[in-house]
């Protein structure tokens, strides 16, 4: 069976690129490391002539990905990671680590969660469509404060629930 020669991507001249060597140097990923990225589809750049071109966000997956990797994470379930986004989601890595994205990537060191929403995380890793839900504490103070103008109870003996008794 006759491989094909999978499709190129030309970059346009009004974009920012970035060279192989410059995301080498960004990422702290070896030239070698991106060609095998860019081989199995994990992160692939576009081509001007024999050249790999990537664009901003590319930048960015690339960065994270190699963190990932890093940190422990095998490119097996970082792939998991970014075919969730990709099907799932209908957005890339750099959407989701984008600083005014309504998504996030989080990682505990073991597992890697999306939130996409504010109250709700899902684990990618184990079972997407099961999603866990969050209690912001920060948010459960502000609605204690928001109303704590409200006049304390009184209790019902005599006396006032804050006195001090005297021993003698």
């Amino acid at each position: 069976m006759f491989k094909t020669k999978k499709e190129q991507h030309v970059a346009t001249p009004d974009q920012d690129r970035y060279t192989s060597g410059e995301v080498a140097r960004i990422a702290g990923v070896s030239l070698r490391q991106l060609q095998w990225w860019d081989e199995r589809n994990v992160v692939s750049p576009r081509q001007e002539g024999h050249r790999r071109v990537y664009l901003p966000q590319e930048v960015v997956e690339v960065s994270v990905i190699a963190e990932l990797r890093r940190k422990g994470f095998s490119l097996q379930k970082i792939r998991r990671v970014l075919r969730f986004l990709q099907k799932d989601m209908g957005k890339r890595l750099s959407d989701a680590v984008a600083s005014q994205s309504d998504i996030h990537l989080i990682t505990d060191g073991k597992n890697i969660y999306l939130e996409d929403q504010p109250d709700r995380v899902i684990d990618v890793l184990k079972n997407a469509k099961q999603p866990m839900f969050l209690v912001c504490v920060t948010d459960q103070m502000k609605r204690f404060n928001s109303s704590s103008n409200r006049k304390p109870v009184k209790s019902e003996g005599g006396a006032a629930s804050g006195a001090k008794s005297k021993i003698g």
